[in-house]
């Protein structure tokens, strides 16, 4: 379905994520959509929910040596190392982009100490165009930093009061699902002052070259995103939606506006798009589409009937 040109026809998609209202309820996850402008002759920005940007750090980060991405069975392994322009050169070019599409842009940090995380957060205060802060503390192609964060309550709530404490825009926390309980570390995160979650980021993995007997990516593992990680996120996020009082924001293995429904009907509040941007950079525009027309085809007033409305 197109939409029309009268908004006031649309279906009410408005979500709520704490004090931050998105016109739909689909976002594009940080690391897949670069910094927005590289899919604007390919999607209609002003139709997503949000749009999250590749993650930021204090400097300017080269990433890992190639290759550092291969395909698996119903997905693929990333090893990129969080590559990006650094919180300097990222206000003054990306922001200047960025701040005139027209929906909220949310930024993802990353640091490798808890200085490093409230220095970049305090270097964002003020910053014209952002909507919120995400902070990653669970990307598993770092050798220090994300993994400890991710994988202990006490240092994931360090890390979210930390941020929270100069932020002048909500909070976001994403969750690592490379941990025995996910909803141990969600309620530390939410204790610690967390506006809202994000989860999961990818699960850890490998692949090997038969022929040379050595490891497929140079970093030897990767983080392991796509339809194959689906079924573990959407329980993750059942989990956590019901283990905390802040909104769920679900991602994993979202290639279809039946995915997104899932994961709001287990309870998120909104989804991100990711590895499929990849494959079909117009997913995203395409599921808010497609949530439109089942909120109209079920005859819902909102699409916010949805959260949560699994039945057991």
């Amino acid at each position: 379905m197109e939409f029309m040109k009268d908004h006031d026809s649309f279906p009410d998609l408005r979500v709520n994520i704490g004090s931050l209202e998105l016109q739909n309820p689909v976002m594009t996850a940080s690391g897949t959509f670069g910094y927005a402008r590289e899919f604007e002759h390919l999607v209609n920005l002003h139709r997503l929910g949000g749009v999250i940007v590749k993650g930021i750090s204090l400097a300017p980060r080269p990433g890992n040596p190639p290759p550092r991405i291969v395909e698996t069975a119903c997905g693929m392994l990333n090893a990129i190392g969080l590559q990006n322009v650094g919180v300097k050169r990222f206000i003054d070019e990306k922001m200047v982009y960025l701040r005139a599409i027209g929906v909220p842009v949310v930024v993802n940090i990353l640091g490798d100490s808890i200085a490093e995380y409230r220095q970049i957060a305090e270097e964002l205060v003020g910053v014209e165009g952002i909507a919120g802060l995400e902070v990653n503390i669970s990307c598993p192609n770092v050798k220090k930093g994300g993994v400890a964060f991710g994988t202990d309550p006490t240092m994931a709530a360090a890390v979210t009061a930390a941020v929270k404490k100069v932020a002048d825009v909500p909070v976001m926390v994403k969750l690592s699902p490379n941990v025995s309980d996910i909803s141990r570390i969600a309620r530390a995160v939410e204790n610690a002052g967390a506006d809202s979650l994000s989860l999961i980021n990818t699960l850890i993995g490998m692949a090997i070259d038969i022929k040379s007997r050595k490891p497929v990516l140079a970093n030897v593992i990767g983080g392991l995103s796509g339809p194959a990680i689906k079924p573990v996120a959407l329980r993750m996020v059942y989990e956590v939606a019901r283990s905390v009082k802040i909104p769920v924001i679900g991602i994993g293995g979202i290639d279809s506006t039946e995915d997104a429904l899932e994961f709001l009907i287990a309870g998120a509040t909104a989804v991100q798009i990711g590895t499929a941007n990849f494959v079909n950079p117009r997913i995203s525009e395409q599921i808010v589409e497609g949530i439109a027309t089942y909120v109209e085809e079920q005859k819902l007033s909102s699409v916010r009937e949805l959260i949560g409305a699994l039945e057991i």
